[in-house]
């Protein structure tokens, strides 16, 4: 493994596995990306013929520099920003779209970057080592005597913090509709209620305590501001002040379930995850970020 051609063939047989990996921890296709490239810069001032198992090291290189790039977003974010409002930001993590032609939950499972919207919310609300710990765990079954060097632990110390971790996912992340014919079913109810302004029908297929988290991003202002909101009434009536988005809105995969763009001319101004439970949305996670929309990979999907 010491030509320089064969190690960088041996690291792109990695590659998607770790994107994957980074994603999962990062929530964020572009960090991942650039988590997955150090890994790679790494391995290149390593002997690699010390390694022994290329897989696992490069997993372990790359929970190394996703758990650093999680410490310094939680420092950034601790910063202090001022008292308004305006500086509270409902984070979405960034969305994986495919067309919605992909209507096959078994070849679904098989895409390693299927982790829904909504468990990535709730991830974001862990401590870094916590997330890191569950994430490589119990999604990429590494063993904790591999994990605790990395986050500075005893193995026995790295199992509780994915303990902790794992519960509290369990306890916060919503059960959700599998079928995604079904899923479609109640999307397309949702988009022609608010092009036709029919609230009676939105609230019908909103649950009472739906949340809505809209991320516009740090710098827009005004009714389109990040922000959350819960309850059916409320999520409704702003479901009828965007409804001119609905008009050019199509359904598409958003990580593995069926979700909404709106791309007028084929540029994305919004992407919307959904979380359904017998039949009605509990949850709503709308992108709206320009400069993150403007990263994101829409090739493929019909306007």
């Amino acid at each position: 493994m010491t030509g320089s051609k064969e190690l960088a063939d041996r690291f792109e047989e990695h590659r998607g596995h770790l994107k994957a990996v980074a994603y999962r921890i990062l929530g964020s296709l572009s960090e991942a990306e650039d988590a997955v490239q150090e890994a790679w810069l790494k391995l290149g001032r390593t002997d690699a013929d010390d390694i022994h198992n290329l897989g696992g090291w490069l997993t372990t290189v790359t929970g190394r520099v996703c758990l650093d790039l999680l410490r310094s977003r939680t420092a950034r974010r601790e910063e202090p920003m001022g008292d308004t409002q305006d500086t509270v930001r409902a984070f979405v993590p960034d969305p994986v779209l495919r067309p919605l032609s992909h209507l096959d939950p078994a070849e679904e499972v098989l895409h390693a970057d299927s982790v829904g919207l909504a468990l990535l919310v709730v991830l974001e609300n862990l401590a870094p080592d916590e997330r890191l710990a569950f994430v490589l765990h119990d999604m990429f079954a590494v063993p904790f005597d591999d994990i605790a060097p990395i986050v500075e632990r005893s193995p026995a110390a790295t199992r509780q913090l994915a303990s902790r971790a794992r519960r509290r996912v369990r306890g916060a992340t919503p059960s959700a509709e599998p079928d995604l014919g079904r899923q479609k079913q109640v999307l397309d109810a949702f988009l022609a209620a608010s092009r036709g302004g029919d609230f009676e029908a939105l609230l019908e297929l909103l649950h009472p305590d739906v949340v809505l988290r809209a991320d516009s991003g740090a710098l827009v202002r005004g009714a389109a501001a990040s922000k959350v909101v819960q309850g059916a009434k409320a999520v409704a009536e702003r479901a009828l002040m965007f409804a001119r988005y609905a008009q050019a809105a199509q359904l598409v995969l958003v990580n593995g379930s069926v979700g909404v763009v709106h791309a007028p001319e084929g540029r994305v101004q919004s992407v919307m995850g959904v979380t359904i439970t017998d039949g009605r949305i509990t949850g709503m996670y709308i992108l709206a970020d320009p400069e993150r929309l403007e990263r994101l990979e829409a090739t493929g999907l019909v306007w």
